[in-house]
């Protein structure tokens, strides 16, 4: 989308993303006391059971009625493994190993990597020079964050982080493949991902983890489970594809710059985490290549100074007097 197609958002519309940058950087706390008790396929497995079951109610509560459900089901299938599937697995993986707020900050590269793929796969999207130094600036901040342990294949600590760019890169194609889904109500968006991804997950989370022969989680862990699917993920996809259709992706890129924040913020008072300077550098070298790509920044500069260039009335007016 281009810069000038651009709406400004309403106040409402801004508290919106601020709310729903909380539920989703709230995921990351919720995921890492889950860790605690519960392995990362079976937490996948009940953030999008619990939260397919119910959407898929209020979807039926609400009377909606989208008699296109089941013939969008491939489709559901390969949004819900693009958006939760691959990126919740990799991601709780990653946070195993590494803190929450690190994961979030990662997390928050998605949009690096939407703008290649963008280019070939949309119309909308050019790959500008203020787009190719936001990629340049993205992808620096990332190699920071991740660090020389990778290069050296220094065990899964070095791969954690990788993990998590995974994922973020797994949105990324998720972010061009949701266009296809503009016609549908936000809910049933929503609900019919979740929906299709619990089935997917279920047959490999019984081989592999069998969570039946685990012990049970305390009451912390549940609550972390159930705040997880109730409060960072039902509500968040809901409020997401209505912010997708309401102000369209470039506007809800936005939300990329304030989940590390409120991740890093639980993280530090709750977890007692405590970000690195490299995390810290590598943080703000990624939020430089978002904004670039963004590219509303340097839109606002560049109006301004071509509002500065322009004569004044009065001035123009002095010189067609001169000139007559």
């Amino acid at each position: 989308m281009h810069a000038s197609t651009t709406r400004t958002m309403k106040p409402s519309e801004w508290l919106l993303l601020i709310f729903l940058a909380i539920l989703w950087g709230g995921s990351f706390f919720f995921g890492k006391v889950a860790l605690q008790e519960v392995k990362p396929l079976t937490i996948v497995l009940a953030r999008v059971g619990i939260a397919a079951l119910a959407l898929d109610a209020l979807l039926v509560f609400s009377g909606l009625r989208t008699p296109n459900l089941l013939a969008k089901w491939k489709a559901f299938s390969t949004m819900g493994l693009l958006n939760n599937l691959l990126p919740f697995s990799l991601i709780f993986w990653g946070q195993s190993h590494i803190p929450s707020s690190s994961a979030s900050i990662l997390n928050a590269s998605a949009p690096v990597w939407a703008v290649l793929p963008a280019r070939f796969y949309t119309r909308e999207e050019r790959l500008s020079l203020n787009r190719s130094g936001g990629v340049f600036f993205g992808l620096t901040g990332v190699a920071i964050m991740i660090g020389p342990d990778a290069l050296r294949g220094a065990g899964v600590e070095a791969l954690a982080p990788s993990a998590v760019v995974g994922a973020a890169i797994s949105y990324a194609f998720a972010g061009i493949y949701v266009k296809r889904f503009k016609d549908l109500p936000p809910l049933a968006t929503a609900a019919g991902q979740l929906t299709a991804t619990t089935v997917i997950r279920l047959p490999p989370t019984l081989l592999i983890e069998k969570p039946w022969v685990q012990a049970m989680p305390g009451m912390r862990v549940w609550g972390a489970l159930v705040g997880l699917a109730l409060l960072s993920t039902a509500p968040v996809y809901i409020i997401y594809f209505r912010l997708l259709s309401a102000v369209g992706p470039t506007n809800l890129l936005l939300v990329t710059f304030l989940i590390p924040v409120s991740a890093t913020i639980l993280g530090t008072l709750l977890l007692n985490e405590h970000p690195t300077l490299r995390q810290l550098t590598g943080m703000g070298i990624i939020a430089l290549g978002l904004v670039m790509i963004d590219g509303r920044i340097a839109g606002a500069i560049k109006a301004r100074s071509e509002r500065r260039n322009l004569p004044s009335p009065k001035g123009a007016m002095d010189d067609e007097n001169r000139n007559i």
